[in-house]
Formats: structure tokens, sequence, C-alpha cells
């Protein structure tokens, strides 16, 4: 891989990241195919991943990789332009702390103005559940900003074996449990 993911404790994840000028910059190309393997080459390895942002690779620029289950793609300058009032909570996994879960609040379904990888302007609106959570997530990692940040209390961090463990319980403290987008 040429860039690792970076792991919770690296000042460069708390940087906010420059919006994407000039999509026909060549760098450009190469930072999102990096950051597809990256993505990519995490859900071969740990069994899941559905997103990544630009900065868990070191690149501090808006754009965030995802794979819904059909092949990844790049969002660039994503914004919320609209947010449901309802919210839910959930354990959330994040690939620069892949061995903890941390229960957050996210609202329940956003509307986002992205641009594609070829710099055409996009909406993305009325998104389901699943998307949304994600899509908060990695839009957070813009913003220099970590699920751990958002726990909602003390004892709202867990190690991943323990969740495995008594996921019956945890999961009783959520409105909602990611469903992954590969085997696991």
């Amino acid at each position: 891989m040429k860039r690792p993911v970076l792991i919770l404790g690296d000042p460069l994840l708390r940087r906010k990241c420059a919006p994407v000028e000039d999509f026909s910059d060549p760098l450009l190309n190469e930072e999102m195919e990096d950051l597809r393997e990256a993505l990519e080459l995490f859900r071969k390895e740990h069994g899941f991943g559905r997103g990544t942002a630009a900065p868990q690779i070191g690149i501090p620029k808006r754009l965030i990789a995802l794979n819904l289950g059909k092949g990844s793609f790049v969002i660039a300058n994503p914004e919320v332009i609209s947010r449901s009032p309802e919210t839910f909570t959930l354990w959330d996994d994040c690939m620069s702390f892949p061995d903890l879960m941390v229960r957050v609040r996210r609202n329940r379904s956003v509307s986002i103005r992205y641009r594609d990888e070829k710099g055409a302007p996009q909406e993305w609106t009325d998104i389901g559940i699943a998307e949304s959570e994600l899509l908060q997530h990695e839009m957070d990692h813009l913003e220099g900003v970590l699920a751990v940040d958002r726990a909602i209390g003390t004892g709202d961090i867990v190690y991943m074996a323990e969740y495995r463990k008594h996921r019956e319980l945890y999961d009783g403290r959520c409105d909602y449990s990611i469903v992954p987008t590969i085997g696991g």
C-alpha cells in the first residue's frame, strides 16, 4: 500500500482539509486512486469498511472513498445541505481505530452536495440511514473530528472484541446497527 491508514493519535487526523480546486491535476487522480486502494485493502484485511476519508491516509483534501457493496468511488467537497431532525444512536467503527467501537448519535438522514471524480456537481438527497451515518462519519474526518470525539458518554468506547463478545448487550443500547457491505 502506498499510503498506510493513520491511527488514532496521529496529528494529521486532526487537521481540517482543503477543498479540491483543480480536477485536472494529475496528482488528484493519483490521490483518489490511493484512497480507493486504501479502502479496498482495509476491507480485504479486516472484513469491514464502507468508507475512508483522505486525511486518514495523510491527504489533507476534502475527498472520501466509498464502497457500498458495488465497488469503490470517490466524492469530493461534500457538504450537507439538509439534515433530518430525527436522530439515532449506533456503535460506530473506524479504520483509524479498528479495535474500538464508539457509541455516537447521528441524524437519521442527510442530503449532500458534492463533486464527482471528474468535478461535475452532484446532489444525493434523502439518503438512507446506513449511508447517512457513514457520510456523517467520513465528513467529520474532513473537519478533523473523530468518532471518539462524539462518544455519547463515559463507557461509550469499547474494544471491538468485547463488543463482538457481548453484541446483544451493546446493540441493545442503540437504535441501529451497522450492516457490513462485505461478509462480517
